[in-house]
């Protein structure tokens, strides 16, 4: 099939049944819950957009490796265009969703496997790549969507994985058998692992002679028996379950902790094992396409932020105001900044020997490291342009309550011409995107610490070349 329509889609997670407990309760029916629907329908929006004439030429393409067109989200990249591709692909769905779309962290482990597997079979004669291999074939086929399980729960940080006093802080296997291996741990911030298909489980952080148990990747169904969801609370969460006062009215993020209990992967699913000098790589890999991925959905987002600004200016009658331009301005510059050094990243990009194609790592980190200072910075601008209704506008129900509703909107009125409905609305969504907590945290440590992002690009920057650059225009011979 390899195209999905946002119908089948939806249909294909009610064929599932997740384990899922949400404010201390069983979540039977996940679709129908309000909470999570709304995360479900901005993943939902990468199968819409797929379907949709102007989207259709981004999202789609052709994969060799099944011979069909595919959702780029199954696509490792093997081009440049394909890089450049997953920046304004995500670009496209941050402006159309408002907030995260949860696909972006498949592609990326898809993408981190497709390269460190083959890796690992060059080096020690393993069969990752061809378990990979099957493994992309059942995902490009059927459209699926893949969770990102990389984040482990880590206990005491001051102690490595098989140092920690519980082995469980890490994800880690308890037991191999003959047909598969029985792993046990917890990865947390799993965004959206309720609305993928697949959850794709790989190492945190790098790791040493004695992590062995703990150098393990694999993919496994979001319903694998011992597989818990336990939803997480973020900021204006009830407003969803509620139906009112809600900003975005029809996407939201939701990020769950997900537990595994003492959960069975078949050995075809297995795509590391054992190998520990391969899960820094691993790591590497799939957090530095993460950053990529980040420039591309934060800037759509800012794009949002910025046309709630300028409406909230024609609304208020602000909109010829010098000092309020010039905030605009600086988000503008904001979002193209960050969206040019992902896409700068993709440019510089190439070849690995498995085929698929890598970013520039020092550019993508750097792009993480100006999305976690700039996005913050963003949302001030925003909520300064917009004005303190912001923090503490009337409910919902208060402007539907027959006694002082009418005396509300009275003054609530901006400029005459607009309902003052429409006023409401936008500040509500201002709201929504300057307080989602599970959405404005990740701009500071999605796909890993600033710190990290830091570490990085020293790692991978060419000091050496810098000094010599210097030393030949000072007139010093290198001894």
């Amino acid at each position: 099939m390899g195209i999905k329509t946002k119908e089948e889609y939806i249909e294909s997670l009610r064929q599932m049944n997740p384990t899922a407990y949400m404010f201390g309760e069983r979540i039977i029916d996940i679709l129908d819950n309000p909470r999570l629907r709304a995360g479900i329908e901005a993943t939902a929006a990468t199968y819409e957009l797929a379907q949709m004439a102007e989207y259709k030429d981004l999202l789609v393409a052709h994969s060799p490796l099944i011979d069909e067109p595919v959702n780029r989200f199954t696509l490792p990249p093997g081009s440049i265009e394909d890089l450049v591709a997953r920046v304004k692909i995500n670009r496209a769905l941050g402006n159309w969703v408002g907030t995260c779309h949860q696909r972006c962290t498949g592609l990326d482990c898809l993408s981190a496997l497709s390269i460190v597997t083959y890796d690992i079979d060059q080096k020690h004669g393993t069969d990752y790549f061809n378990h990979f291999t099957k493994f992309l074939k059942h995902v490009q086929k059927n459209d699926l969507t893949c969770n990102a399980g990389v984040t482990d729960v880590k206990g005491d940080r001051s102690l490595g994985p098989h140092e920690q006093a519980d082995k469980d802080m890490y994800l880690h296997v308890v037991e191999r058998k003959d047909d598969g291996i029985i792993v046990r741990g917890a990865k947390a911030h799993q965004t959206g692992s309720l609305s993928s298909h697949e959850i794709i489980v790989l190492p945190t952080r790098a790791l040493k002679k004695g992590d062995e148990e703990y150098a393990v990747a694999f993919a496994i169904p979001n319903d694998t028996p011992g597989l818990i969801h336990v939803v997480g609370r973020s900021s204006l969460d009830n407003r969803e379950l509620d139906g009112c006062d809600i900003g975005n009215l029809r996407y939201s993020k939701y990020c769950p902790t997900v537990i595994f209990d003492d959960v069975f992967v078949p050995w075809e699913r297995v795509f590391l094992c054992g190998e520990v000098k391969f899960a820094a790589d691993m790591v590497v890999k799939f957090s530095s396409y993460h950053r990529q991925s980040h420039g591309g959905c934060k800037s759509g987002k800012i794009d949002c932020m910025i046309g709630a600004a300028l409406t909230m200016m024609d609304y208020s009658g602000t909109s010829k105001a010098g000092h309020l331009k010039q905030k605009i301005i600086d988000m503008v510059h904001r979002a193209e900044t960050l969206y040019g050094c992902s896409l700068a990243a993709s440019y510089e990009g190439g070849e690995q020997p498995s085929g698929t194609y890598f970013i520039d790592t020092v550019l993508a980190n750097a792009s993480k490291i100006h999305e976690g200072k700039e996005m913050a910075e963003s949302i001030r601008l925003m909520v300064d342009v917009c004005g303190g209704y912001v923090t503490d506008l009337p409910s919902d129900k208060d402007f539907e309550n027959s006694e002082v509703g009418h005396l509300i909107k009275k003054y609530m009125k901006g400029k005459s011409q607009v309902p003052v409905e429409n006023r409401i609305k936008m500040f509500r969504l201002v709201e929504k995107m300057a307080m989602e907590s599970a959405d404005t945290i990740s701009d500071i440590h999605g796909g890993g610490s600033p710190e990290a992002h830091r570490v990085t690009i020293l790692r991978e920057t060419d000091l050496d070349a810098k000094k010599k650059a210097a030393k030949r225009l000072a007139g010093i011979k290198e001894e």
